[in-house]
């Protein structure tokens, strides 16, 4: 099984090169339940990961000059204090057993994977139904219709979606870009540059706090995995032309949506029989 996690680390890659997004998800998932990781511990290695991920896809954006500056730092200040934030004081205040109902004890590691898994079910809904206002408004900006952009908001949706990644570990990427196309007024190429700018500076930041809160990193499955997926995203990056990226995203969608609901009955399941 820790064969088989790790050589998912590649798929986790090639999705992210394929698709440009979203194929992160899956990292938690394979990390508690391929190589048995614990939930707080998975979310950390989920951040650097994605982190490192989301560095390496906004390379070729930067460099092209589809990254809007200005814009990365307003969403991204907020988040980055918000997702360190998390990291490094919530979670670890958080007790390991937060409630009890009747002889169910819930604890923070379930949690935490419901939560992911909620997470997952709107990133999956974001990925089969897409943003229709968010391509009319992309087109309206390259027809020349500039639309005023919402400093407040922008802020507010950074301090939102750095919590969230704080929380579950996971991008956001499906928040961020809709809210760059439809808040801040960007083209739909540069507000996929620019978030994936945004992920990876709040992404490695969180796993600071990680780091911070001397939560247990094994550094030899970290980097692996991290290796695996960076080859894999060179790899994805490289077949990205002969593949449907419209129709490959809706399809992923789909798959996530059955993970995350398998997630939700795992964990429900698992404490099924503590009430009999």
């Amino acid at each position: 099984m820790a064969i088989v996690g790790m050589s998912m680390a590649l798929v986790v890659g090639l999705l992210l090169g394929l698709i440009g997004g979203g194929g992160s998800i899956l990292t938690v998932p394979v990390l508690v339940y391929m190589l048995g990781i614990p939930a707080v511990q998975a979310t950390a290695y989920s951040l650097f990961v994605v982190g490192l991920a989301a560095l390496v896809g906004a390379i070729g954006y930067v460099r092209s000059g589809e990254v809007d500056a200005r814009v990365a730092t307003l969403f991204a200040l907020p988040s980055l204090v918000a997702v360190f934030a998390t990291r490094r004081f919530i979670i670890p205040a958080v007790p390991d057993r937060l409630f009890t109902v009747g002889t169910v004890v819930v604890t923070k590691d379930m949690a935490i994977l419901v939560l992911f898994a909620v997470t997952m079910l709107l990133a999956a809904v974001s990925m089969i139904r897409g943003c229709r206002r968010c391509v009319t408004r992309s087109e309206d900006r390259e027809r020349g219709n500039h639309q005023r952009l919402s400093v407040p908001a922008v802020l507010i949706e950074g301090l939102v979606v750095g919590t969230l990644t704080g929380l579950v570990g996971a991008g956001g990427g499906f928040l961020i870009i809709p809210a760059l196309v439809l808040v801040a007024g960007l083209p739909m190429r540069q507000a996929v540059g620019t978030s994936l700018l945004i992920i990876a500076a709040k992404s490695l930041t969180g796993f600071l706090g990680d780091l911070g809160a001397s939560t247990m990193i094994d550094w030899r499955i970290l980097l692996g995995f991290s290796a695996i997926t960076v080859t894999g995203i060179i790899l994805g990056v490289l077949v990205s032309k002969q593949v449907a990226e419209k129709r490959l995203r809706p399809a992923f969608g789909w798959l996530v949506l059955v993970m995350g609901t398998a997630i939700i009955i795992q964990e429900i399941a698992g404490v099924a029989p503590a009430v009999q």
